[in-house]
């Protein structure tokens, strides 16, 4: 160490603890923005289930039900169908 100065173990345990908070701070953001692309997947995909439909199977002696891909009375994680089918749907017997 020179007289007065900073050594270049001093400086350099400086940049170290920088750079550490640097890298706190990205993988904060990075966490940030997984979350954010989460919570905007989730919401496209519960726009969708809106736009769509889903059939209820018919149970013995009961018919077939149509419902909105967002009803709760019938949950489908898949099978949705469109308007277009939802109508040629309700045109069949035992669909209601």
């Amino acid at each position: 160490m020179s007289s007065g100065g900073i050594s270049d173990l001093d400086k350099n345990q400086a940049l170290e603890q920088w750079l550490e908070w640097q890298l706190r701070q990205v993988r904060g953001r990075i966490r940030e923005l997984q979350a954010k692309e989460q919570q905007e997947a989730r919401a496209q995909e519960r726009a969708r289930a809106e736009q769509s439909w889903k059939i209820q199977p018919q149970r013995s002696g009961s018919t077939a039900l149509l419902h909105r891909g967002g009803c709760s009375l019938y949950s489908a994680r898949f099978g949705f169908i469109s308007r277009e089918d939802a109508l040629i749907a309700l045109a069949e017997p035992g669909i209601e």
